[in-house]
């Protein structure tokens, strides 16, 4: 019971603070870019918000020191069919979790800009964090199990996030109107 009301009640506090101030960068940083003649100001101020508040807290997460297993797996889908017979709670989490660290920004980078709008450069961006979160893991010894299979989950991932909001691309935002 305890461990549930840890896990959401931090959930409930952080939602409570990071919802307003989320909101009120979002209205902020329209603002400016509104003031300074920018195409888009709200749309992209949305984006950008959007893709730090929902990717941020899984990343903080990933990068927390565990006392679980150390070690590296570079052998695709070996540790996945290690999860598959475990229970289906470990599944969830390990896939879902997965799945979700780079939702937002699969979702939401193709809306804020032209220039990411296409799948690959969506996987590209999305892979090359990941690669670089799974490196900090096994750099700084964080006591996680770094695997080319998170890697391939957190791509796969942002490339379905990204099909979820494919309608709301910036394809309306003439290219190079938008600063990189």
């Amino acid at each position: 019971m305890t461990r549930t009301w840890e896990l959401w009640g931090n959930v409930i506090i952080a939602g409570t603070f990071a919802l307003p101030l989320a909101l009120l960068a979002i209205l902020l940083l329209s603002r400016h870019r509104a003031r300074a003649g920018h195409p888009a100001p709200l749309r992209t101020s949305i984006a950008d918000i959007g893709i730090v508040v929902g990717t941020a807290p899984w990343i903080w997460m990933i990068l927390t020191p565990s006392d679980g297993a150390r070690g590296v797996g570079l052998v695709p889908f070996m540790d996945l069919a290690d999860v598959a017979t475990a229970s289906w709670e470990t599944v969830l989490v390990q896939v879902g979790g997965n799945l979700l660290v780079f939702a937002a920004l699969g979702a939401l980078l193709p809306v804020r800009t032209p220039a990411m709008a296409s799948l690959g450069r969506i996987a590209a961006v999305s892979a090359a964090f990941s690669v670089l979160v799974e490196l900090l893991q096994y750099g700084l010894r964080l006591g996680r199990f770094s695997s080319i299979d998170d890697v391939v989950l957190n791509t796969a991932g942002a490339v379905i996030f990204a099909l979820v909001t494919r309608r709301w691309w910036a394809t309306r935002i003439p290219a190079g109107a938008v600063p990189q």
